[in-house]
């Protein structure tokens, strides 16, 4: 069984990520609001991914002028489970 972990993400659409790790490999993320086609999507393609590997590839997305994105809050909610594990 892995570990489960809540996020309320800043200055992004999404108001909340649910993420389940099992030791260092996701498990499962889930989005609550945003652009929800777009945010499964992510969320199936990382599936057993290495947090760290995922960690790596979305820090530091922007969202048009924004200076974050979903996946940047995503990267920012997995260093933050990883912290806690």
């Amino acid at each position: 069984m892995g570990k489960k972990f809540t996020f309320y993400p800043e200055g992004v659409c999404s108001m909340m990520i649910e993420i389940e790790l099992d030791g260092d490999k996701i498990k499962e993320v889930v989005f609550t609001g945003g652009c929800n086609g777009n945010l499964n999507g992510i969320s199936k393609l990382i599936e057993g991914m290495k947090a760290e590997d995922v960690i790596t590839k979305l820090e530091g997305t922007k969202c048009g002028f924004k200076d974050t994105s979903c996946p940047d809050q995503l990267s920012k909610a997995l260093k933050k489970a990883l912290a806690q594990a």
